[in-house]
């Protein structure tokens, strides 16, 4: 889980980077990133997107990575965040997903890449269920 976090973390980085200016051309190949950066949502509830990415991911880098130190592992407090966490991006994603296809009418690779990532950790959270039933578990994290 924390590679993946990783991983979304420097997605979600570029992108933000890409939003504040700083990068003012995005590496998308044939993809629409500008026309889905440019777009009204972009922005949720006056924050940046990628903003929340790098966030969400980060909590997720932060609690997994807190989760695999000994003693930790079935902790269902980590648990309890590393699902909820990952079942939030992975909402948030599928829905940003769909305001691409039928709202803004172009896709963005980045943010396929993101969404793709926030699905793997989904999945791999999914087994924190058992900690939180008290149960064991082989650390996904």
């Amino acid at each position: 889980m924390a590679l993946a976090a990783l991983a979304g973390v420097l997605i979600s980085g570029y992108m933000l980077l890409y939003k504040l200016g700083i990068i003012t051309v995005l590496a998308c190949g044939t993809g629409s990133c500008e026309i889905v950066q440019a777009s009204p949502w972009a922005v949720f509830l006056g924050i940046p997107v990628p903003l929340l990415g790098v966030a969400g991911y980060g909590l997720i880098l932060v609690t997994a990575l807190i989760g695999i130190q000994p003693g930790r592992t079935a902790d269902r407090r980590i648990a309890l965040i590393l699902l909820a966490a990952a079942a939030f991006a992975f909402g948030f994603s599928g829905w940003l997903s769909w305001l691409e296809a039928v709202r803004i009418h172009a896709w963005c690779r980045w943010c396929l890449g993101s969404a793709a990532t926030a699905t793997v950790l989904f999945l791999l959270a999914l087994p924190e269920i058992a900690v939180l039933r008290g149960g064991r578990m082989v650390s996904q994290r």
